[in-house]
């Protein structure tokens, strides 16, 4: 096993990187939790925001070098490896500029001389996906480095090149060895790195499988877990919803980062069998126009799925839906090309005998409901195990808040398909997960909450 960079455009193995030995992951975890003891916890948050910053910085510095990263590793649109920097820029400055506000001791309402303090609990074990490769990191590390706590980060295996990215930025901002750690380790390594009581907490984002696994370890050792799973986050047109708005931004929650992410529109829910036809026939045009081919080519709105495996696994799963019942409306298939690449799909009539009707399509797989009234979209809404994200499509924004507080998930869009910003909190329900990443939400998730309580001393 090891790291290797392989381009989805071209199925080309372009870079391997080998793994640590046991002796060098657990050198790290050393030297990490000795920064952390004698160093990072003790420094004013003032001087370690400083240094947040200046990583930010050097990232809007080096712009162009960071975005060719997530599109030659994971086939990102060039378009959105730039967003994604700017993103990730952004919560770097967020953190910098508010950790200290954050952390600042707070009075206990109605009880005098009783005040909580935020303090660092020490070394924070990180495993992250490849999906979104800079984002993902600085869910955890933009926070908990700015809350005095250290970060070992382990990345996915297909994304080497974006890990030692991010792990330069801290280099080059003046955090010393041991702050930021990346690990090109194991899984059979990590789980000793969270059975090490030096490690204080854990934080993943991955798959439901991958997210029960760390759970239960962490849970055995006693230690604190944030877990960020999957969705199939639903769409629900209402029967006032502007339908070109609601295509255009379907289309964009569907496709965006070809499919591949645990917050993109999975199932459209339509009021309405008139209205359901209308979406329909407008989605079907609307995927036709998609433009799939090299991520880097200008104009092009869909790139690869991320590996070989992936494609075969997503035509599986068309495959058996069909076969299960649903209908192929549009695409379906494997792009003839070199590469990974799969067509935009369109499938309905999927019963809930369907195995699409429960899985996670992390793809360019739309599926596509019509009902009746909002009572039986509340209930397909809600008929999943997963509980990230929803959308709710209006023209009546204080009816769609209304529905928005019917759907069991997180977080709900209001007729858009992302508005994902440093200050608003991340993290699911059920399934999904638990915790909270970016915002006051996420610094608070691995700190120490201490209770002073002052009485007279006579």
């Amino acid at each position: 096993m090891s790291f290797q960079t392989i381009n989805p455009a071209t199925g080309e193995l372009v870079k391997e990187f080998p793994l640590m030995t046991d002796g060098q992951v657990f050198k790290a975890l050393e030297t990490a939790n000795a920064r952390y003891h004698d160093d990072w916890r003790h420094r004013p948050v003032t001087e370690r925001a400083k240094i947040v910053a200046r990583a930010a910085q050097i990232l809007r510095e080096k712009r162009d070098e960071y975005a060719t990263y997530p599109t030659l590793e994971m086939g990102k649109v060039t378009f959105f490896s730039y967003l994604e920097v700017d993103l990730v820029a952004d919560i770097l400055d967020y953190y910098a500029k508010n950790g200290p506000e954050f952390l600042k001791p707070q009075p206990v309402p109605g009880e005098p001389g009783a005040t909580l303090t935020s303090e660092p609990i020490g070394v924070i074990l990180a495993i992250e996906p490849w999906n979104f490769p800079y984002y993902q990191l600085a869910r955890v590390a933009a926070s908990q480095l700015v809350a005095g706590n250290v970060v070992l980060m382990k990345h996915a295996e297909n994304v080497p090149q974006c890990a030692l990215a991010f792990a330069r930025l801290f280099e080059e901002a003046g955090a010393p060895e041991g702050v930021y750690t990346n690990l090109f380790c194991s899984i059979e390594q990590i789980a000793h790195l969270v059975d090490d009581f030096r490690v204080r907490g854990v934080a993943l984002t991955g798959s439901e499988r991958a997210g029960a696994s760390v759970g239960e370890r962490a849970g055995r050792n006693l230690k604190k877990v944030l877990l960020e799973l999957g969705g199939s986050d639903p769409a629900i047109i209402m029967p006032g919803a502007p339908l070109t708005h609601a295509v255009e931004q379907v289309v964009m929650g569907r496709t965006f980062n070809s499919g591949q992410g645990c917050v993109n529109i999975k199932r459209v829910i339509v009021i309405g069998k008139d209205r359901g036809e209308q979406m329909l026939s407008a989605l079907t045009k609307a995927f036709a126009g998609v433009k799939v081919g090299n991520p880097t080519d200008e104009g092009v709105n869909l790139g690869p799925v991320v590996s070989e495996r992936a494609l075969l696994g997503l035509v599986k799963q068309i495959e058996d839906a069909k076969a299960a019942g649903g209908r192929i409306v549009f695409g379906g298939k494997r792009v003839d090309r070199p590469g990974f690449f799969l067509e935009p799909t369109i499938i309905t009539d999927i019963s809930e005998n369907n195995p699409l009707f429960q899985q996670e399509a992390f793809g360019p797989i739309l599926s596509f409901y019509v009902v009746d009234n909002e009572d039986e979209a509340i209930k397909l809404a809600n008929a999943t195990k997963y509980g990230l994200g929803g959308y709710v499509f209006d023209a009546d924004i204080e009816n769609a808040k209304r529905v928005a507080g019917r759907i069991e998930s997180g977080m709900v869009y209001i007729n858009s398909c992302f508005s994902d910003s440093p200050g608003l909190p991340f993290g699911g329900v059920k399934n999904s997960g638990f915790g909270r990443e970016l915002s006051e939400l996420g610094i608070g998730e691995f700190l120490n909450r201490k209770l002073l309580r002052v009485a007279p001393a006579a």
